[in-house]
């Protein structure tokens, strides 16, 4: 996408201008309304104690079971989702486990849990609220001044993300050099609400991971309507990251080990908010014998 345009903007740069490392992600405010990388601290790895992973139907939804006993949640909750692919899916993470559990890695696990125990327990509008907070913080906003290689780079590559949101939703949101950030309509934020209001509260907990994974409220939405790839929303979101990497190189397995990473917990997050927006006729059955 722009990778090749980077390139070809930073061979223009004189070498001695290159390495005057801009501080460009002090500029941007770091708000975070909720800690956002982790809803619940992944359990230590522990020794895989099933052999047998399957799905029924109970009276609050869909149970993973593992041989015969019913998943619980942190809070001892019966792990009840509400649709039966989403039971499948998260079947699925257990059943790939092998001989020791790896909870840092069951992405769709972890969001379930969140949304049957509500640990912070928020209700709809305040996930709502705290989504919407992002916008005002959005990474695709912010804008540097310098130096014209990533002047140019953001406005190629975030200019055209923005026009999508404006046209989609009907409203102005722009861009800014300040510290501040753009000034947000209160239109714009209203027609945010009502869009965000449309989903359910499982939903919301999906969305809500998903924008502090991205910095963005505006990527997350072009992801959910899939204007963008999860390939391209991560890069988009990286895009300085990604131009200082073409400053100063690579840290061997450092950088793309981030990139897999947050890939992996997005595409989990737009999976989560699909399964959970949608009802389910996927047939009943076990995924081991």
């Amino acid at each position: 996408m722009w990778r090749g345009r980077l390139q070809s903007l930073l061979s223009g740069i004189p070498l001695a201008v290159q390495r005057q490392r801009p501080l460009l992600l002090a500029r941007r405010p770091g708000f975070l309304p909720v800690d956002s990388r982790q809803p619940y601290t992944p359990q230590p790895e522990r020794k895989r104690f099933y052999q047998n992973v399957s799905i029924s139907q109970g009276e609050g939804g869909f149970e993973i079971n593992l041989d015969h006993r019913k998943l619980k949640t942190p809070q001892n909750k019966v792990f009840a989702v509400p649709s039966k692919a989403l039971a499948l899916a998260v079947a699925t993470e257990w059943d790939t486990q092998w001989d020791t559990i790896k909870f840092f890695t069951m992405h769709l696990t972890t969001l379930c849990n969140v949304a049957l125990d509500n640990p912070s327990q928020r209700s709809k509008e305040q996930l709502i609220r705290a989504a919407l907070k992002f916008l005002e913080t959005d990474t695709v906003c912010y804008r540097v001044e310098e130096p014209p290689a990533l002047v140019e780079l953001q406005k190629n590559e975030w200019d055209p993300v923005i026009a999508w949101a404006e046209k989609r939703y009907d409203v102005v949101i722009g861009s800014s050099t300040s510290i501040l950030g753009p000034s947000i309509p209160q239109s714009t934020k209203d027609t945010f609400v009502s869009h965000l209001a449309s989903y359910n509260t499982w939903a919301l907990h999906g969305i809500e991971y998903m924008i502090t994974q991205l910095k963005s409220l505006i990527l997350s939405m072009g992801l959910l309507d899939k204007h963008l790839t999860v390939e391209q929303a991560v890069l988009l979101s990286r895009l300085e990251e990604e131009y200082q990497i073409q400053h100063w190189g690579n840290v061997e397995w450092a950088h793309d080990y981030d990139v897999y990473d947050l890939r992996a917990r997005t595409a989990a997050a737009t999976l989560f908010v699909h399964l959970c927006s949608e009802s389910s006729t996927v047939k009943h059955k076990l995924l081991q014998d």
